[in-house]
């Protein structure tokens, strides 16, 4: 098996500064690291238990692109803050068949980005012998 030492999912935006407004901007990612000069410079977010990169330029998204999901304490109000803060929110929350609530919201280059509450009861916060 691989030892996995760190991971991170990399984005190739086609308008950088576009995506590093949105990503630290509107979401609100804090800033790992940054490397590299000029508007394709890279730009490593902290995303939860792994990292964000945004660097370089693509002619055009990726058919199909990537999609991200990011775990919040509530749905909700990460609902209202992104509204306030201009984010379109492709689809509002919404309490899945699976148990999971879940909001929709993209990227400037239409990157599906999912927001995940897992509410008290359900079985992905069960910890055996905790």
């Amino acid at each position: 098996m691989v030892h996995v030492l760190s991971s991170r999912i990399l984005i190739r935006p086609t308008d950088p500064e576009r995506s590093r407004a949105f990503y630290g901007g509107q979401l609100g990612l804090e800033i790992h690291r940054e490397f590299g000069t000029g508007p394709e410079r890279g730009t490593v977010y902290f995303l939860g238990g792994g990292f964000l990169e945004v660097a370089g330029r693509a002619e055009s998204a990726p058919e199909p692109g990537p999609r991200i999901w990011m775990q919040v304490a509530d749905v909700t109000a990460a609902h209202e803050e992104l509204v306030a803060k201009g984010v379109t929110v492709t689809r509002p929350p919404v309490r899945e068949p699976w148990g999971l609530v879940e909001m929709w919201i993209a990227d400037p280059d239409g990157t599906p980005i999912v927001l995940v509450e897992v509410p008290a009861d359900h079985p992905l916060r069960y910890r055996p012998g905790i």
